[in-house]
């Protein structure tokens, strides 16, 4: 199996990116094969920041039209991939941008935004996070909010959320959630990480977990190699079976200290969370333009050309047909 040909011919998509967005992350984007990915432009912003950072992924869709295009639906995805282009679904990480107001979440899916996370790390309107010292669970105003995405066909992501407000959404949810960027807490232990019955039970009721190699989380850290994911992906494959995991690097390319800061803060600017010592991803996989070596792994592990297709991108594109309609 050639490894380039078997990449260049596959739908690759990648969960979460929160890169340093910029046209040369994006030619690097092209470069690596990325077919679609869902791209951060919120983490802790309210409602007028995150238009303003929408404002800017409009701009680009114009300026760089002969690279980028907006992902609404999966024929999008597919036709992204017949033209070379890159596909940019726009995915919040918090539902701040929404404040207090469930009409503003029909206001962003037509803009563009397919993926959400209920809460980035701690207590919000909606939930908890995965810090909190105390998870409440689902708020009145979280099942409805989940009720109002659900009516949109917008996606709802777990990966910071809570133990107990990730089981309530699950339970509450009519249509399948997931975990975008997550890994198995049995092979690290560590608040961001799921246990094989978190895994269990969101694929029991159809959602999908995609695999981060976001170096904490890894199970030697920054020293963590590419083996080392295909291990928490093999792990993830084991516990649910390969037809519901997918890829969600969480790859922050570009970033520097001042960004890292930002997003273990509560809210940004409150107490700090956690640190995350250095941030070094696997080599072979540093950048997006990388993404081939990924395939190669596979290729070197065994993997059938079916499972690689489907853990690359297939898997992720049935749950956003399931979710989106299309």
């Amino acid at each position: 199996m050639n490894n380039r040909k078997l990449h260049d011919t596959m739908a690759v998509f990648d969960g979460l990116i929160v890169s340093k967005w910029s046209h040369a992350v994006f030619e690097d984007m092209k470069l690596g094969g990325v077919t679609a990915a869902n791209c951060t432009c919120a983490v802790w912003e309210g409602f007028r920041d995150t238009m303003e950072n929408i404002a800017q992924w409009h701009d680009w869709f114009n300026n760089f039209d002969d690279l980028l295009v907006p992902i609404k639906r999966v024929s999008d995805i597919r036709q992204a991939k017949i033209d070379k282009k890159v596909g940019i679904v726009l995915g919040f990480q918090n539902t701040s941008p929404i404040e207090d107001r469930l009409d503003f979440l029909s206001l962003f899916k037509n803009l563009g935004v397919g993926v959400i996370q209920l809460t980035y790390n701690t207590q919000n309107l909606v939930g908890s996070g995965c810090y909190e010292s105390n998870d409440s669970g689902l708020s009145d105003f979280g099942r409805d909010a989940i009720d109002e995405m659900n009516r949109l066909g917008i996606l709802i992501d777990l990966s910071h959320v809570g133990s107990q407000t990730s089981k309530d959404a699950i339970h509450h949810s009519k249509v399948p959630v997931c975990y975008s960027h997550a890994c198995p807490k049995v092979l690290r232990d560590h608040p961001r990480n799921k246990t094989d019955e978190e895994l269990r039970v969101i694929a029991k009721h159809g959602g999908f977990v995609g695999v981060t190699m976001f170096p904490p989380f890894l199970p030697k850290g920054a020293d963590s190699s590419l083996d080392d994911y295909l291990d928490a992906i093999e792990h993830v494959i084991k516990v649910i079976g390969e037809d519901q995991v997918g890829i969600g690097t969480d790859m922050t390319q570009d970033y520097d200290k001042t960004f890292f800061d930002w997003i273990t803060h509560d809210k940004g600017t409150g107490r700090k969370l956690i640190d995350f010592g250095e941030i070094k991803n696997p080599p072979g996989f540093q950048r997006l333009g990388e993404f081939p070596n990924l395939t190669a792994a596979m290729i070197k592990r065994g993997w059938t050309e079916d499972r690689i297709r489907k853990i690359m991108g297939e898997n992720w594109l049935h749950i956003l047909a399931n979710v989106w309609g299309d």
